[in-house]
């Protein structure tokens, strides 16, 4: 599936584009990575806050068309990432593995297709979402006839804006899923070599602002390693998280609610802060 929306792009050659189609592959990309940061991850994954039964199916779906397989396969996988982050069983790190293993070599692997139902049991109580999760590819091709669609409609209606039904496929579907699968892929990869750690985690996770822009927020790695538990990955005001602006204001219309906050003790304590906690620790201890 992954050569198949790679190879989808060079379709570009064929169709061309129109802003019609580049705006529809814009809003499904930040549409979707929305779905995949703040449900699959932020919910799914650390239960950082709270929905009903529909609207959990509904992110799901949205989720799933980005072709990253079903919900539970995504959040099973990151479960076990935080237990074991670049250690030697961590099957994406690029510390103990390669930088294109880390980004791509992992998810395409076949020994890793399976779901661990029971590192996500919460979660797989939903028949809906083991139904999702074991027929991945079915939305991913409703959204592709769909768009074609659309293009198509779109094309009769106002044949001003020059879109086709084909190039609608190409731009919302190919070019818009690739680059959003590549775009939450660096997290995996990038956001554990690149950027800054305030935090000393056990891991190589750091902070990184561009990434943070192109993941709405989840560049903020190295503040989510050291705190997982928050709906909120930006823990600084001038940290850009818009993936938790979009939370809050669904939970102003009730869409989610009990959103997990960072408390402030966890906010202060830098790098800096433990190893002078540690110092402190030690020198008390010799005193003894």
């Amino acid at each position: 599936s992954l050569i198949f929306i790679h190879v989808g792009c060079l379709g570009i050659f064929w169709v061309g584009w129109s802003w019609a189609a580049v705006s529809i592959a814009l809003f499904l990309y930040f549409t979707r990575m929305f779905a995949i940061t703040a449900f699959l991850h932020r919910y799914f994954s650390h239960r950082t806050f709270k929905t009903n039964r529909f609207f959990q199916f509904i992110f799901a779906v949205i989720a799933s068309s980005a072709m990253q397989r079903g919900a539970l396969w995504w959040a099973a996988h990151h479960r076990k990432h935080h237990k074991e982050s670049d250690n030697e069983t961590d099957v994406h790190s690029p510390h103990t593995h390669s930088f294109l293993w880390s980004h791509i070599g992992w998810i395409a692997s076949p020994k890793n297709f399976a779901t661990d139902y029971d590192a996500i049991r919460d979660f797989a109580k939903y028949p809906e979402l083991v139904y999702l999760n074991r027929f991945n590819k079915i939305v991913p091709l409703l959204l592709g006839v769909f768009l074609y669609f659309l293009g198509d409609w779109v094309a009769g209606r106002w044949p001003g804006l020059e879109t086709t039904g084909w190039q609608m496929v190409i731009w919302g579907f190919f070019i818009s899923t690739t680059v959003l699968f590549h775009g939450t892929q660096t997290i995996n990869s990038l956001a554990h070599i690149y950027g800054r750690r305030r935090f000393d985690t056990a891991d190589h996770s750091k902070n990184n602002f561009w990434l943070a822009l192109i993941t709405l927020g989840e560049g903020w790695h190295n503040n989510h390693h050291h705190f997982q538990s928050s709906a909120r990955n930006g823990f600084r005001w001038y940290q850009i998280d818009a993936t938790y602006m979009i939370l809050k204001l669904l939970s102003f219309v009730g869409i989610v609610w009990d959103l997990k906050p960072v408390p402030k003790h966890v906010v202060h304590r830098t790098a800096k802060a433990d190893a002078d906690l540690a110092q402190q620790e030690t020198e008390s201890s010799t005193a003894v």
